[in-house]
Parts: C-alpha cells; structure tokens; sequence
C-alpha cells in the first residue's frame, strides 16, 4: 500500500479539477422582483436609481440616439399650445423614455388662472404617501438661489405619466431594461478596444533568430532598423540577409494575435441588435451601415411603419395631459408617409 502511494506521488497522470463557484438560479438583478419602492416616512423612493438611469442615457451611442430619435419625431409632430412649447414637450418625452415617468407641472399666474405646462426633471421627483403628494428631493433652487433637499409641490399641480411596471405601481420603470446588459457590453468591448491600442501591442511582435551563423554586429544591424522604423519611418519594409541561413533561421511572431481574436465585431453587433430590438428602432432610421450589398430596405417604408408602431402609442400617452388639465393642451399634427409618391423626388408640387 506504502508502494502504490510512492507511484501515485511519482506519477500523478491527469489531474481534473473543476473552477468557479456556483451559479445561482436567480441572479442578483432579480432580487428587483421581490423590492417594493421602500418609503423614509414622507416619499417612496423608486425601484431602480434614476441617477443610474440617467447615466445610463450616455452609455452608447445606439442607446442615446434610439431615445433621441422618439423625442425628435415627437417634437417635429408637436404642435405648440398656449400652454405648453415644444421644448417643454421634449423634455417630458426625454424624461418619460429614460426614467418611464414624466411629470408635468400646471403653473398658475397671481391671479390663479391657468398659465402654462412645465417640466420638473423627473430624475428628481418622489411619489409622497398621500395621494396626489409629490416632492422634488435634490436640484430644485429656492428662491434664495440655494440648493433645497426638499420641494413639496402643491396638491394636484403635477401629473405622472408612467409606463407601467408590472411589479408595483407607485413609478414607472424604462422599457429598455431588459436591454442594459447588452448596452453594458457595448461599452465594455469599446473601453477594452481602446485601452488595447493606447496599450500599443497591437503593433508588437517578437522577432526570433536561432541561426548561430548571426554574429553580433549582424544583431545590431537588425536591431538598429526596427528601432529606426518606429516614428517617422514606421511601416517600412526590412531586408535581412543571412548567408548560409536556414529557413527557420528568422521568425516573425506576432504578439497581439491572440488579444485580436476577442471577436470585438460580433460583440458589437450582438449587443447593438439588443439594444435596438428593446426600443424597435429600424437601423436605417439611426444611420447604421448594413454590413451587406443588400442594404436594409427603403428608409421611407421603415420610418412610416416605425412611427405608426411607436410614435403613435407615446403621443396617445403624452394626450393623457389634455384629460388632466381639461383642455387641448397637447395636439399632434398629421404624419406626413414618407413613402407616399407625393414625397417621392421629383414629384409635382
């Protein structure tokens, strides 16, 4: 028994061995599940951080400009009221597809009447526990010019467009959550690209000679004109001659072919599709370059069925101010298809 011990010291063979830690069935990002919007006494805090929802705007640029590309539409479609101006129109639109709220304010003259629509940033706005009760919690100037912690709007002066949560129903949460992953991703393999060339090994390589015949001033040489093909002279060719060389003798091995194959391409294009298939934006309608000869298909088609898809639905939300207020406050003009032959080059006027 002693003996067989020796051997197997001796001799280990194949060794297996397992790594990383269980996975479990539910991941951290579903604990959200089972949180409700906890409240401090006076307001209900939101189910995910509108500060890291804002963030979140700016992670890349398919992201930012889907959202951006609702808004524009909404505001060219947008018909300015005594009540509310077509940029307190986009920044409610802005507020409702980042953060799934949007809060519009009725701001009243001295003498009580009625005189127009503003937008108090949603990142900032808490349900209250009364009903009607609403608070700007940080960023809200008071009128010595200092920064408040609290603003108590007045009962009834604000409103809350929200899409629908299917968890609670105190706030509205972003349809694209399901997206940020993917987003995150995208961002992720752009930083690692770019730390990957500012790195610099990229250009690397390792050059091996194992001829003996390669003297010592035969060395400098080389080593003098790799050193003069950086800088000004880089991307020269080297000619490199060793008599009685044996093929093997000089070989170029580069360094950065295995950090290359992290398939950034089929990251970012995965990734892309995510977050573009979460807000049901066309890719032409963003100016994304198709990959083949074929294209995506006429842009004018796309964009019609985009708005009648997508446009449509949010201008019916944003009319819920008009059954809050009493009166048309908010009116769309007619979309224009941009299929239709009347829009098409060259036609009559």
């Amino acid at each position: 028994m002693t003996d067989n011990a020796a051997e197997s010291s001796a001799d280990p063979g194949v060794v297996a061995f397992a790594f990383g830690d269980p996975e479990p069935v539910m991941s951290r990002r579903d604990l959200l599940e089972y949180l409700e919007c906890w409240s401090n006494g006076r307001w209900y805090e939101t189910p995910i951080s509108t500060a890291a929802l804002a963030r979140t705007l700016r992670v890349g640029s398919h992201h930012e400009s889907a959202i951006r590309v609702k808004v524009n539409l909404l505001r060219r479609t947008f018909e300015p009221t005594r009540m509310l101006s077509r940029d307190a129109l986009g920044a409610l639109a802005l507020d409702y597809l980042v953060f799934g709220n949007a809060y519009p304010e009725l701001r009243r003259a001295v003498t009580g009447r009625a005189h127009h629509v503003e937008r108090p940033l949603a990142k900032y706005v808490r349900r209250g526990l009364e009903p009607g009760e609403l608070f700007q919690v940080h960023g809200f100037v008071g009128f010595a010019g200092q920064l408040a912690q609290e603003h108590k709007f007045e009962k009834g002066s604000v409103h809350q467009l929200m899409e629908a949560d299917v968890h609670q129903d105190i706030y509205g949460l972003p349809e694209y959550i399901s997206a940020l992953q993917s987003a995150f991703l995208n961002e992720s393999a752009t930083i690692f690209r770019r730390r990957y060339y500012d790195n610099g090994s990229h250009a690397g390589f390792i050059l091996l000679a194992t001829d003996a015949t390669l003297d010592q001033p035969s060395q400098e040489k080389i080593k003098t004109a790799l050193k003069d093909s950086k800088g000004v002279g880089n991307f020269r060719n080297m000619f490199v001659h060793m008599p009685n060389g044996k093929p093997e003798s000089l070989k170029l091995i580069p360094i950065s072919e295995v950090a290359a194959k992290d398939e950034f391409l089929g990251v970012k294009n995965t990734s892309r599709d995510d977050v573009l298939a979460a807000h049901r934006v066309p890719p032409q309608i963003l100016g994304i370059v198709p990959a083949n000869a074929g294209g995506f298909g006429d842009i004018g088609k796309a964009t019609d069925v985009f708005f009648r898809n997508e446009i449509e639905p949010l201008q019916t939300k944003f009319e819920g101010i008009n059954d809050w207020l009493g009166e048309e406050v908010v009116r769309w003009r007619p979309w224009e298809p941009m299929s239709s032959p009347a829009r098409a080059p060259g036609a009559a006027a």
